[in-house]
């Protein structure tokens, strides 16, 4: 009798383990499917904002409860490849006009007949000012280039202007212009530097002029 109460409890013991490593899991899975996600950066496009090798976490409940503004940085599948993930900076929203010219970016806003140059001085360093090129930007096109973003969709810079592939380069797998990322294709806003621990800090949004 004593060593099948032992037994039972064992067995018990073991269920209740299983079940909370169960539990978990489950949420685990349901912060990182609807919460937070972490992601690595890789490479020197989203200078000096962001840097390689740094660890970065995702808010993706931001995105549930509202959608992507200007001057977000963002985490998203780039248009004609859904395994890779990038990170990017949110430059044109759904029916504005993003015009680059003469090295700088410029916004018709869905809204308005108003053409204004998006000041980035937050974000961008003094060797990238005046320098948003043209694809490919190794010519240093600083012709005018309009582009008009539909409905549903977005337009992506990276804060390192010149080492970025981003909207302007983005290309189907045919070799055509391909700028725009959907909505469900972005996957949450950069909340904040997670690692190293001595660059923690959070992704603040510019404050553009109205």
């Amino acid at each position: 009798m004593i060593a099948g109460k032992k037994r039972q409890g064992l067995l018990f013991q073991l269920l209740d383990i299983v079940v909370n490593i169960a539990v978990i899991v489950a949420i685990v899975l349901l912060i990182r499917t609807f919460l937070v996600s972490p992601y690595q950066v890789e490479g020197s496009s989203m200078l000096e904002t962001l840097v390689d090798k740094e660890y970065i976490i995702i808010n993706k409940l931001a995105y549930y409860i509202g959608t992507p503004a200007r001057g977000d940085v963002v985490v998203f599948h780039p248009p004609s490849d859904s395994s890779k993930y990038y990170v990017k900076r949110v430059i044109g929203a759904p029916g504005d006009d993003v015009i680059l010219e003469g090295g700088s970016v410029y916004i018709r806003k869905a809204d308005s007949k108003e053409i204004r140059k998006l000041e980035e001085n937050e974000y961008l360093v003094r060797s990238n000012e005046g320098k948003t090129f043209r694809h490919p930007i190794t010519n240093g096109d600083t012709s005018r280039i309009v582009y008009k973003v539909p409905e549903g969709k977005y337009f992506l810079l990276g804060d390192n202007r010149l080492n970025s592939h981003d909207s302007r380069s983005f290309m189907t797998g045919d070799g055509k212009p391909d700028p725009y990322v959907s909505r469900n294709q972005i996957k949450g806003k950069v909340w904040f530097v997670a690692l190293p621990i001595t660059k923690i800090h959070a992704i603040e949004s510019p404050k553009y002029a109205q």
